[in-house]
C-alpha cells in the first residue's frame, strides 16, 4: 500500500507523523475486531478529540510498549489506583507497566499494584504520566527505550470498552497527594 502523507497548510496543529497504512497494519496485525471501531483521526484532529464513547491510544503503545487489547486486569488496576486515563500515559509508562507484568507472569507471580510500587513511582512529564524508578529499588528494566519520536502525533480512537474500567482524566494536583505515601505505608510491606 502506498504511503499516505498528510499535510497541514499553516496553523497551530502539527502535521501527522504517521500514515493511514501503518494504522491499518496495526488494526489488522493486532486483530482489532470491527466492533471496536478503531478510527484513524481526521486532518486537524488532536489526541484530545476522541468522540464520546471512544478513547485515544498511541501507536507506540503497541509497537514499542507491547500493549495489547483488550487491556489486562493488571493494566486496569494500575489506571484505577493511580487515577488517570490511559490516554494520559506516555509510551515510557506503558513500557514499564507491560515489562513489569511480563516479568511477574514469567515467574508465576500475579502482578499487583502493590508489587509494582516497590519498584516504580508515578511521575508526570509534559502533561503525561509515566513511572520512574523508586529510590534505591533494584532496577528491573535495564535498557528502557531512550525516546519515542513524534509519539504524540501518532494516535487513533477506539471504543472505550477495550479497557475494562471507567477511566477519569487526572488533574495534575492529584498526583501530589498519592506520591506523599511510601510503598510501605500503602502496602504494609
Amino acid at each position: 500500500m502506498a504511503e499516505e502523507e498528510t499535510h497541514l497548510e499553516e496553523g497551530p496543529l502539527p502535521v501527522f507523523k504517521w500514515d493511514h497504512g501503518l494504522f491499518e497494519q496495526i488494526t489488522r496485525g493486532f486483530r482489532f475486531p470491527p466492533e471496536w471501531d478503531a478510527q484513524y483521526p481526521r486532518q486537524g484532529q488532536i489526541a484530545a478529540d476522541a468522540p464520546p464513547g471512544y478513547i485515544t491510544l498511541f501507536e507506540d503503545f503497541f509497537l514499542q510498549g507491547n500493549f495489547r487489547l483488550p487491556g489486562t486486569e493488571f493494566m486496569a488496576h494500575i489506571l484505577h489506583y493511580y487515577g488517570f486515563h490511559i490516554s494520559q500515559m506516555s509510551p515510557h509508562g506503558m513500557v514499564r507497566v507491560r515489562h513489569f507484568e511480563f516479568l511477574c507472569r514469567s515467574h508465576g507471580i500475579e502482578p499487583t499494584v502493590e508489587r509494582f510500587m516497590v519498584f516504580y513511582q508515578l511521575i508526570r512529564n509534559m502533561g503525561f504520566y509515566s513511572f520512574g524508578n523508586r529510590g534505591s529499588a533494584k532496577k528491573i528494566l535495564l535498557n528502557p527505550p531512550k525516546s519515542f519520536h513524534d509519539w504524540k502525533q501518532k494516535f487513533f480512537f477506539i471504543r472505550e470498552e477495550v479497557i475494562s474500567i471507567a477511566m477519569i482524566f487526572r488533574e495534575p494536583d492529584a498526583m501530589r497527594k498519592k506520591s506523599l505515601l511510601s510503598p510501605r505505608q500503602l502496602t504494609g510491606i
